[in-house]
């Protein structure tokens, strides 16, 4: 957990974490799967994990975010619903069903924003500390009142019912920490795809490199990052082109052939489906200052 204000424009990023971000003071616009959406006080942001997000403060916003590992939930859903479930992997089950939105904004409103703060500044003090052992039950009962406020008026469904909806993705090892021990192969195509972001990948190529089969390659990477490798370079394409388009002042067209996107159209797709917003308004948006040209 971490409290912190921020004045300029955040860049989306995303974490392998389940992030709630609640809104402490000021304001500001986010930008996600959900659209294009305002946030105040009395606002708390929930991600799945490898969900981008991005955000530009008006003036400034104070969040406090809980960043939550997906295999912690999966434990409290299993004995928030033992009666129902056989194994732990049915609740892993229930929880893609049911919280299938991959970024939704609850409404608390300022009151009860107001009562769950001091909890909020404690976990945030106890995280400080490295959330040593002698305190994991006050820390634990501090994050169970938190989500007794925000769980029950998060959406939930039974079944896909839009577009923006997907299942979730399976614990992985966090991009922007430092990861536990994966398997080779895995690490080896992350590198392969990072090195090389504008390639036209394939799933066969990649799994040829590091001698897997491509069913073997894609439930060891998923495993290991949360998404399928694909699916993983297209989100770093979406976090790389929107750093592009706000330094540069480059034709859309040219930054998304500058990350592998040969169509402007599909890479403008893309990106909304990410990031919320066209290409062009993010541009619109994020700049401060003269930009300069992208060198073709």
């Amino acid at each position: 957990m971490k409290t912190q204000t921020a004045y300029d424009f955040i860049e989306p990023i995303a974490f392998d974490f389940v992030k709630l971000i609640v809104v402490r003071d000021g304001s500001s616009r986010l930008f996600s799967e959900f659209g294009s959406q305002h946030v105040h006080i009395g606002d708390v942001v929930v991600l799945a994990a490898n969900t981008l997000c991005g955000a530009e403060p008006e003036n400034w916003v104070t969040t406090t975010t809980l960043y939550l590992d997906r295999d912690y939930l999966i434990d409290q859903v299993f004995w928030q619903y033992a009666a129902r479930f056989k194994d732990r992997l049915d609740a892993s089950d229930f929880l893609d069903t049911h919280y299938a939105e991959p970024a939704q904004i609850v409404r608390i409103g300022e009151d009860r924003a107001g009562l769950v703060m001091p909890w909020l500044d404690e976990l945030v003090t106890l995280s400080a500390e490295g959330l040593q052992a002698e305190h994991f039950f006050r820390a634990q009962s501090l994050l169970f009142a938190v989500l007794d406020i925000i769980g029950p008026r998060l959406t939930v469904t039974d079944q896909r019912m839009t577009l923006t909806q997907r299942s979730t993705v399976v614990p992985s090892a966090p991009r922007h920490r430092r990861p536990r021990p994966v398997r080779e192969e895995a690490r080896r195509v992350a590198e392969l795809l990072a090195g090389e972001l504008d390639r036209r990948w394939s799933v066969p190529e990649l799994a040829s490199d590091v001698h897997l089969s491509p069913s073997q390659l894609r439930r060891v990477f998923t495993e290991t990052f949360g998404k399928a490798p694909i699916a993983y370079l297209t989100m770093m394409r979406v976090e790389r082109m929107a750093h592009l388009l706000k330094v540069y002042d480059s034709p859309v067209s040219v930054i998304a052939a500058s990350v592998g996107w040969s169509d402007p159209d599909f890479a403008a797709r893309q990106f909304r489906r990410s990031v919320g917003v066209s290409p062009s308004e993010y541009r619109r948006i994020s700049r401060k200052t003269p930009l300069a040209t992208y060198p073709e």
